[in-house]
């Protein structure tokens, strides 16, 4: 067998010991954050400059205002930002973003979905990247958190009319998970030969005897946050196949770590706040599962290197970095877009065309496996509600989970939730192309690739969007007026509307008694159960995009 696939495996091996080595403290420390009673002093003089009880709770309503008000002001102060930058201190000189682009970025960072339909470092001066883009990226993955947490705590009270208080589970996030492990993985990746400084545009002499303009920055600080929060916004064009992003082999897997550390230790979140570990091994199981065989699958695509190109070639390589190799990119490709990470450390248009599928699909899945910072967890817990619905039809009992009832308001709401998305993302699709004025601006302006390839890149761009990942297939000119409203508008009702359905479960499970758990329920924490849910995420998510995607992706590596 070859070195490099050896090299692959042995990338592989350490992620899943590390990630297990994680599991239960992560877990662990991240549920002691949400059920402390004491707040610490730091925490006390934010609460009274912002004006909050720390002690008093909200219903569901209250959160979810709490929750979009917050979001507002953070898409107000990152558009005015980037209006604004030709007159802010360290702009280097770059002009102020026009408004199309700072709202799609505005939309795009506040979603947690961070795409990006520019340059960075031909764009954005340091103090928008500071204060607007690197603080979105900690404020955003923080919300993340506290949704997933206030469903969890719908699931576990009784007949409570109240989730939770926002800005202090907000507050905590920051200051107690994110802030810190953020801090620690910078100095990493510092220490790895990543940049951090204020040195701008520097000019250096290339070995042809040109000048070339290489810019400086503080990438490490942005790097550690747009991973650990799965956001995914690069400091640099190329993103993490820069080198000054991304340097080496194993900076690369430390990247990859940051990516699904929370995500994969909030099942034990989970298991610890509702008292029962088993529920949360379930849930961690089936993420761990549909990771794994995706990841295999897109290795394995990769690897054969299906196509006229990459047979001549001899491999894949095309979009690829030698010091990752195929199975470093796969890997990378795999990790970020089943989390709401649009990171990439190898271009997804160059991919095979059936391995270009998989990051798709790994987003139409609803990145659930393990998902983004609190989304992850969220959405495989409405997946969950709706597989104990289907269960308990196929036993003839009525429908329970966790010792709460899901009855037509809860099916509701999370039926909604499964809907959402896909309807944006093959509305989005089909505008593109239905619309004549609209068709052309996209077939003349934005296709580079036109055919069937062509149709892959717009469908992956709103499956990007709308699932608040960020990648893109690298081949699409998104930075027109069409591209830059409508994937705004998808990012924003892709990340908003299902976090109030979320909400309104919660509040709708808090409010519940606890049933006794009979005989005749349906288990969620064995073998069974984890079956049962993963068929229910691939066909209740991946089907509805089968039609759609035998236009793109199956057409193209099938020809």
């Amino acid at each position: 067998m070859d070195a490099t696939i050896w090299f692959g495996i042995l990338q592989a091996a350490t992620l899943i010991v590390a990630l297990v080595l994680l599991y239960r403290p992560l877990g662990d420390g991240i549920a002691r954050v949400y059920t402390s009673t004491r707040d610490l002093r730091a925490e006390r003089g934010v609460y009274r400059l912002i004006g909050v009880d720390s002690a008093s709770e909200q219903t569901w309503r209250a959160y979810a205002r709490s929750v979009l008000a917050f979001s507002l002001v953070g898409f107000l102060l990152v558009y005015g930002l980037q209006r604004l930058q030709a007159f802010l201190p360290q702009s280097l000189g770059l002009p102020a973003v026009p408004e199309g682009l700072a709202f799609n970025t505005a939309a795009s960072f506040v979603a947690n979905t961070n795409w990006q339909s520019y340059s960075p470092e031909q764009t954005m001066g340091y103090v928008v990247q500071l204060a607007g883009l690197t603080v979105q990226n900690f404020v955003s993955a923080a919300v993340g958190l506290t949704i997933a947490i206030a469903l969890i705590r719908g699931l576990s009270r009784r007949g409570s009319a109240t989730i939770g208080n926002f800005w202090v589970d907000l507050i905590r996030g920051l200051g107690r998970i994110l802030l810190p492990i953020a801090l620690i993985g910078a100095v990493a990746l510092i220490a790895g030969g990543v940049v951090q400084n204020f040195a701008g545009f520097t000019e250096v002499q290339t070995i042809s005897g040109g000048t070339q303009s290489i810019p400086g920055g503080p990438v490490a600080s942005q790097e550690a946050i747009k991973l650990l929060g799965t956001n995914g916004g690069g400091f640099f064009n190329a993103n993490s196949a820069h080198p000054f992003e991304n340097p080496t082999a194993w900076t690369s897997l430390l990247e990859i770590i940051l990516v699904l550390a929370i995500p994969f230790a909030l099942p034990r979140t989970f298991g610890r706040m509702i008292g029962d570990h088993r529920q949360g091994y379930a849930i961690a199981a089936v993420m761990g599962t549909i990771f794994l065989l995706s990841t295999f699958t897109l290795s394995a695509l990769e690897l054969a290197g299906r196509g006229t190109a990459p047979e001549l070639a001899g491999a894949a390589m095309e979009g690829k970095e030698q010091r990752f190799g195929i199975l470093g990119s796969a890997l990378f490709g795999s990790a970020t877009t089943l989390t709401s990470t649009g990171a990439v450390n190898s271009m997804h248009d160059s991919y095979t065309a059936l391995g270009g599928m998989m990051p798709m699909l790994n987003m139409m899945l609803g990145e659930v496996a393990p998902g983004g910072v609190g989304s992850g967890l969220y959405g495989m817990l409405v997946l969950a509600i709706i597989a104990v619905f289907v269960g308990g039809l196929l036993i003839g009992r009525t429908p329970e989970y966790l010792g709460k009832r899901i009855g037509p308001r809860e099916i509701k709401l999370a039926s909604l939730y499964i809907l959402i998305v896909p309807a944006l993302v093959l509305g989005g699709t089909a505008l593109s192309f239905a619309v004549p004025g609209i068709r052309e601006d996209v077939e003349s302006t934005s296709i580079l690739n036109p055919g069937v390839h062509g149709m892959s890149e717009v469908l992956y761009a709103f499956t990007s969007a709308a699932n608040n990942n960020g990648s893109a297939f690298a081949g699409l000119t998104a930075d027109t007026p069409w591209f830059n409203t409508a994937l705004g508008v998808a990012m924003l009702l892709g990340r908003f509307i299902p976090i109030v359905l979320v909400l309104a479960l919660a509040g709708s499970f808090a409010a519940q008694e606890r049933i006794p758990v009979t005989s005749g329920a349906l288990p969620t924490h064995r073998p069974q159960f984890v079956g049962l849910l993963v068929a229910v995420t691939v066909v209740v998510t991946a089907l509805t995009y089968f039609p759609v995607l035998t236009l793109g992706p199956l057409a193209e590596g099938l020809v």
